[in-house]
């Protein structure tokens, strides 16, 4: 695959960013791409390694050396159709996934993986610009419909999958624009909207059908759709934010992270009246509880909107450096990352806990009061977190967000009316494998992505989505050629 001795030839060239005091003046994506003919060169340092542990990092599957091997020969139609076999959305993966494919190349033992994400981009963006990318309309109809809640990663993979098949699908979105969190929890900077919207418009071609600003279990009744439709998929995806119960937690300032962010993206986008609902960081001291990807577009906004200063902080230890190839490879390891928008600046802390937040006199808040804390291993060898005496300190902050992360799909509305079983951590209780994947505990209701799975990565939705088509698709037809 590739040039055999191409990864001893070529260096490693990743795309960059523009400079950041040009990006903090907007919200449009600050990525710069490498020509073709430098990413071809990219493409040849994948080497013929034998075992493409790559495969097994990608969540897709995606079939990596054989479009890096057609992107070093210049055939990237080809490349397209390779990487499009496996992955529905590679323009949204090509952006936002952390990218464990690379951590799992076989260059990366040396720390020069291939630039495989920078590639996939590539592909999928040339695809776009030649014209090559058109709708699959299925030559046949099977007179049978699936309603699809949610239009996240997950359920978009799956409607998509199942049109193909010959189904008439409906997408049902609780919010005014189709895309979930891709529309409106991941900021326009890091993946841009015009995106979402031509996938739609393929969709659409495909004939499937999205309905907007449905709120199912509450503009319309979970048990019409089941009565309605043949199948029915939940895709809604994790939405139930883990909360901070401290003293303070009810002043004004404190938000869900995830509010924050789509206040803001709401306006970015020009959605009528959006101005009402934002939630400015201007000339404020924002504090980011949470050191994950949410908590990174915390930043990145927070410094576009003109914060006066930016913290993060983080309960659990700083990550090493580097991590030991010895004991993580080809796993994804635990070691310290820096976002784009971390490097635009705010201030780190870890071993961070949060105990109160201190109320300025008029409910406002003005600081969150801390403690520095260590974890030290207990006589069972369970990690346990004890704070340290005397080392209480308050941080100055007007705006606060909590993104620590989701615990389960919110249960009140659509799922406590439809009677789903849950599994012990509050998701929608179904397997991946076996003669009922995706299946839930009532017949004909599916379920897939982070409602199913819990909080996780875009990719992870798409090949869950994927997954769950070929499974509704057996169930109303008996076989399936999707591919799984």
């Amino acid at each position: 695959m590739g040039k055999p001795t191409g990864f001893m030839e070529y260096p490693r060239l990743e795309r960059s960013y523009a400079p950041v005091a040009d990006r903090l003046s907007h919200y449009e994506e600050f990525v710069i791409p490498l020509s073709d003919e430098q990413m071809q060169l990219q493409g040849a340092r994948c080497m013929d390694c034998g075992i493409p542990f790559c495969h097994q990092g990608c969540p897709v599957n995606n079939i990596i050396p054989d479009w890096n091997d057609l992107v070093y020969r210049g055939r990237w139609q080809e490349a397209s159709k390779v990487l499009h076999s496996t992955n529905n959305f590679p323009e949204f993966t090509g952006r936002i996934c952390p990218a464990p494919c690379q951590e799992s190349c076989t260059l990366n033992l040396v720390d020069q993986p291939v630039t495989i994400k920078s590639i996939e981009c590539a592909i999928v963006d040339k695809a776009w610009e030649q014209g090559w990318i058109q709708p699959q309309i299925a030559q046949q109809h099977s007179g049978q419909s699936v309603a699809v809640v949610g239009s996240g990663p997950a359920g978009l993979a799956c409607a998509q999958q199942l049109a193909r098949a010959g189904h008439q699908v409906t997408v049902f979105e609780r919010q005014e624009r189709i895309g979930g969190l891709l529309r409106f929890g991941i900021p326009d900077f890091k993946l841009n909207k015009k995106l979402i919207d031509r996938r739609v418009a393929q969709m659409r071609a495909e004939g499937v059908s999205f309905r907007t600003n449905v709120k199912v279990g509450k503009d319309v009744a979970v048990e019409q759709l089941r009565q309605q439709f043949d199948a029915l998929v939940l895709a809604g995806g994790s939405e139930q934010p883990r909360d901070l119960p401290v003293p303070g937690r009810e002043l004004a300032g404190v938000h869900f992270a995830m509010d924050f962010l789509r206040a803001n993206s709401r306006l970015a986008q020009g959605v009528p009246g959006a101005e009402a609902g934002l939630i400015s960081a201007k000339d404020k001291d924002v504090l980011v509880i949470g050191g994950g990807d949410t908590g990174s577009d915390c930043i990145g906004t927070s410094n576009r909107q003109g914060a006066k200063s930016v913290t993060q902080i983080e309960i659990l230890p700083r990550p090493p450096e580097k991590e030991d190839k010895a004991l993580t490879w080809p796993d994804w390891p635990n070691k310290m990352r820096t976002s784009s928008s971390q490097e635009e600046g705010c201030e780190r802390l870890w071993q961070i806990l949060t105990k109160e937040f201190i109320d300025d006199g008029q409910g406002q808040v003005k600081a969150a009061r801390c403690v520095k804390v260590e974890w030290n291993k207990d006589d069972q060898g369970q990690w346990q977190m004890s704070e340290i005496a005397g080392s209480e300190f308050d941080i100055p902050c007007q705006l606060v967000t909590l993104a620590m992360g989701f615990v389960h799909p919110v249960h009140e509305g659509m799922l406590k009316n439809l009677g789903v079983e849950l599994d012990p951590r509050g998701n929608v209780k179904g397997d991946t494998e076996g003669a009922k994947a995706y299946h839930t505990s009532l017949a004909g209701v599916f379920a897939a992505g982070d409602m199913r799975r819990g909080q996780s990565l875009v990719v992870w939705a798409i090949r869950e989505g994927r997954q769950c088509a070929q499974a509704v698709d057996i169930y109303l037809s008996g076989s399936s050629d999707l591919p799984r």
